[in-house]
């Protein structure tokens, strides 16, 4: 049985809803709670970068998250550039999570292969922490990402960081759906970042590449909370997002969304969704969303029943529910009282 933290997940910032002052004030009042982190994400649109910079400003303890980061939307030394400036100006309070993102969004929106996952990202982690450490001119012999560049006008050089990084380890924590993946966080990540994490299913379903992690090893996983005393309509607004998730972030033959669904034992359901919402009907996919999905995945209902089903999640390898949804901060604290 796990000591659960809190996370403050904000997502994406698409220019409309919570504005940059809201997000200011909801990550306040998280800090002030005693929560652990604040995440913010990228996907084609905002960085995940400047919001947290913009946050960090306005805080002065909780931790600074990507969540997350994607590994085609920048080279490795641009990652590290960017992360090893957020993490020293904001006194080290920086983690690093990194994804690959799916082919629709690395080859339609950045123009790159999308090929080889696992591979590109053990070379970008190893080539952050080289400059991170700042031991010497770094260099790299991997497929993806050598350094200096082979070949151009053969006069690259390797490099070494001329800012020193406050901390040699940042934090890096990698999104990952399929086990492989889960399995690569495991090996060479400080944490996991799951995108959906089905309380009472998935534990059985990654086991075993659990139990490969090191100590300290970190489960940080989004979890959507929907305060409200009528259970079932606190889980169809979970069934909102899980349409979309399953049905249209991913192609027909390739989804990673659907297949983790799947994993957690509603494929049939999953498929469906699928053929419904590419078939145009949006509102049959979200019905045909499993009750049982949206509330092993999410935290639904009046508090006491969300207190009720926090037990079951101390009971998981979840280290950190990264709570979405959640803006008030009477919620938060009351979020807060219960963990």
């Amino acid at each position: 049985m796990s000591d659960l933290k809190l996370g403050l997940m904000l997502g994406y910032w698409t220019g409309q809803g919570p504005q940059p002052g809201e997000q200011i004030a909801a990550a306040q009042a998280a800090e002030d709670c005693g929560f652990d982190s604040v995440w913010t994400a990228e996907s084609y649109g905002s960085d995940a970068f400047t919001p947290l910079a913009w946050l960090g400003s306005h805080t002065s303890r909780i931790k600074l998250s990507t969540g997350l980061v994607q590994l085609s939307a920048r080279t490795p030394a641009a990652t590290a550039m960017t992360a090893l400036t957020l993490d020293r100006l904001s006194g080290g309070r920086l983690q690093l999570g990194l994804g690959v993102s799916g082919p629709q969004v690395v080859e339609g929106w950045y123009g790159v292969p999308f090929p080889k996952p696992l591979a590109r990202t053990r070379e970008y982690v190893q080539i952050c922490r080289d400059i991170w450490r700042r031991e010497g001119p770094v260099t790299s012999d991997g497929e993806h990402y050598p350094l200096p560049y082979p070949g151009g006008t053969g006069l690259g050089k390797p490099l070494k960081a001329n800012c020193h990084p406050l901390r040699p380890e940042i934090p890096v924590f990698l999104g990952a759906e399929g086990p492989k993946n889960v399995a690569l966080a495991c090996e060479i990540a400080d944490g996991w970042l799951p995108i959906f994490f089905h309380v009472e299913n998935a534990p059985a379903v990654y086991a075993d590449a659990l139990a490969t992690a090191k100590p300290g090893f970190e489960v940080a996983c989004p979890v959507t909370v929907v305060v409200d005393d009528d259970v079932q309509a606190a889980i169809d607004w979970v069934k909102l997002t899980m349409a979309f998730y399953i049905g249209g972030m991913g192609a027909k033959d390739k989804n990673f969304h659907l297949d983790v669904v799947s994993r957690f034992g509603f494929e049939e359901a999953a498929h469906k969704v699928q053929d419904l919402f590419l078939a145009g009907d949006r509102d049959g996919a979200v019905k045909a969303v499993p009750d049982e999905l949206c509330d092993g995945i999410a935290l639904c209902g009046p508090i006491e029943r969300i207190a009720e089903r926090l037990e079951l999640w101390r009971q998981s390898p979840v280290t950190t529910l990264l709570l979405g949804g959640v803006q008030d901060p009477a919620v938060m604290k009351q979020l807060a009282d219960l963990v």
